[in-house]
């Protein structure tokens, strides 16, 4: 193997390959062998197919004190601290740990070590599978950029291929076992049935490419605004989480709850993210920023959102809240206005608006009235103005001209 720093890489040959000895003598002394995960990668057109996985990051991290303090440890810790590039990565890895040498050994040292023995199956030594992981430390550690990337499951959608819904975030089908890889305790955190049934097999994945100094992305907010975007695009019975898996690297940087606004799922019938409806959510999910300057519209949404989670009479009194901020005093008359063209189709969504205004449960139609609101005033983009707009159609004094309605 062609290394870029020969010195670097002898040193942590050496490390891994004593520690190594050192966790074979362990399991000799015990008198026990290392567990197994018993995995199970589920397949939705096929048989599942099941795997023996060695739980070799438990064992290892429980006795990381001892081999920090190995003479090997010391030599490689001192020849790291000699290439500024590595102090960068493992900072960024390792975000506030007490010391640099902590950061060097746990995000260098340790987790070389549990990737070699993941990938020789123990502390069986193989050459390749210790070239491989080395080579793949050299290009993050001497690399520009890092790379970050969160997945969360979602509950509630489909999609047959990826969507895109902007510069850094996709929803597309998950991978086989690409969550276990990182992650073995992984099937305990899915939503259940997750791979398995129609509406639980996708994910929404966060990437990003973070220079040096840069700190990782907001994920929970990111993908809690993604859920939002996609929820008044398709009023899809939308949940994300309960957890999202982050990577830096390629490596296993940490696993965070997603917002409960986003992991919670609403009831409602499973729908699909179509070629139509995805770059609507997109586009939505830009003008969500909207909502930073504009309070009434940050209410109108927030009640339209919680409004999802509740029983009546609650539900309709958020709904009425948040037409009343979005809209004013005059929402159902301008609501019909906004949404309907065809005069008696825009009567009949009159009347349940105004049945919904003097204290009545919403129906589907106006419930879903709401919804459209929502989306046209953030396509819009001046919610103030389309406000403007609404009343000069009243007063008879603009044109008839059609507004774009949300389906």
């Amino acid at each position: 193997m062609s290394a870029r720093s020969p010195q670097l890489c002898h040193a942590l040959r050496a490390f891994t390959l004593g520690a190594f000895a050192y966790l074979v003598r362990e399991l000799d002394e015990a008198g026990e062998s290392l567990p197994f995960a018993f995995e199970e990668h589920e397949h939705r057109n096929g048989p599942a197919l099941y795997e023996l996985r060695p739980l070799v990051r438990d064992f290892v991290e429980a006795r990381a004190v001892r081999l920090r303090g190995r003479e090997d440890a010391l030599i490689a810790l001192e020849e790291l601290t000699r290439e500024p590039a590595a102090s960068i990565y493992a900072r960024a890895h390792a975000g506030r740990d007490p010391s640099e040498d902590d950061a060097l050994f746990r995000t260098v040292l340790l987790d070389l070590l549990i990737r070699v023995a993941e990938a020789c199956g123990g502390f069986d030594w193989d050459d390749e599978s210790f070239d491989r992981a080395y080579a793949e430390l050299e290009r993050s550690l001497f690399g520009e950029h890092r790379a970050y990337a969160a997945v969360a499951p979602l509950v509630g959608i489909s999609t047959g291929v990826q969507r895109e819904l902007g510069a850094s975030l996709r929803m597309r089908v998950a991978a086989d076992g690409e969550l276990a890889r990182h992650w073995p305790e992984a099937k305990g955190l899915l939503p259940q049935g997750f791979g398995r049934e129609a509406d639980r097999y996708c994910v929404i994945e966060l990437r990003a490419a973070l220079g040096p100094g840069d700190s990782v992305p907001d994920a929970p907010a990111e993908i809690a605004d993604a859920v939002s975007a996609v929820r008044l695009a398709t009023a899809a019975p939308l949940a994300a989480g309960p957890v999202l898996f982050e990577t830096l690297d390629g490596r296993p940087y940490g696993i965070r709850p997603v917002l409960p606004i986003a992991a919670t799922q609403p009831p409602g019938e499973p729908t699909r993210l179509d070629e139509f409806r995805a770059p609507l959510a997109a586009e939505l999910l830009v003008r969500l920023a909207l909502a930073d300057a504009d309070t009434p519209l940050a209410e109108a949404l927030d009640r339209w959102e919680l409004s999802l989670f509740q029983h009546e009479p609650f539900r309709s009194e958020q709904l009425r809240a948040s037409l009343a901020a979005l809209l004013g005093a005059t929402w159902p008359l301008r609501a019909a206005v906004l949404l309907e063209h065809d005069p008696e189709r825009r009567s009949e969504l009159h009347d349940e608006l105004a049945a919904l205004a003097e204290g009545g449960e919403g129906g589907a139609v106006a419930v879903d009235g709401v919804r459209r609101a929502l989306v046209e005033a953030l396509r819009d983009g001046d919610r103030t103005g389309l406000v403007a707009r609404l009343d000069r159609v009243l007063l008879g004094v603009a044109g008839p001209a059609r507004l774009r309605v949300a389906s």
